[in-house]
């Protein structure tokens, strides 16, 4: 977006510095990360014998990869429908230019709030959420996310249906 808004910087962990240009990856340390992408619980001692490193050299590239931001974090993949979050959906918003840091330290705290993105095109946030029911999510687009002065309008687009990309473990 080059309409001045506060967006258009790269941003670092802390949302205000700006992040160091990415190191090179090597053809173990794109091993690695495929391996961790498939399996986030893999040990050490497997990552290192699948990409014929040692423990030791295996652990200090998983450890810089997390150090240089590479590697975010890990997590588990929820059925969020299993999980009692059944009804899911894509909010997009419109905001007041200059506030995107601002409507995202708001949409951080909303419950059932799985992903933010500060996107470009008919409007400058695309909001994924999950909640338990239609009437969560209603309570949640009327109540909360219309009662932040920033944001200007939303629209909820409904996901009747979603399918997982990440590998299956």
């Amino acid at each position: 977006m080059a309409d001045g808004r506060d967006g258009d910087r790269p941003e670092g962990r802390s949302g205000d510095r700006q992040e160091p240009l990415p190191r090179p990856l090597d053809s173990i340390d794109r091993d690695i990360l495929q391996i961790l992408h498939t399996d986030g619980r893999a040990s050490i001692r497997a990552v290192a014998e699948r990409v014929h490193v040692s423990r030791a050299n295996a652990y200090a590239r998983i450890n810089r990869l997390i150090d240089d931001g590479v590697i975010r974090g890990f997590g588990a993949r929820i059925n969020h429908e299993r999980a009692g979050q059944g009804a899911s959906a894509y909010i997009t918003l419109k905001i007041v230019q200059n506030t995107w840091r601002t409507v995202r330290e708001h949409l951080r705290t909303l419950p059932g709030a799985s992903h933010i993105a500060l996107v470009s095109g008919d409007f400058d946030v695309l909001l994924l959420v999950h909640t338990p029911d239609n009437r969560a999510l209603r309570e949640l687009v009327l109540t909360r996310l219309q009662s932040i002065p920033e944001v200007l309008s939303t629209r909820t687009l409904l996901v009747f249906e979603e399918d997982d990309l990440e590998p299956e473990s």
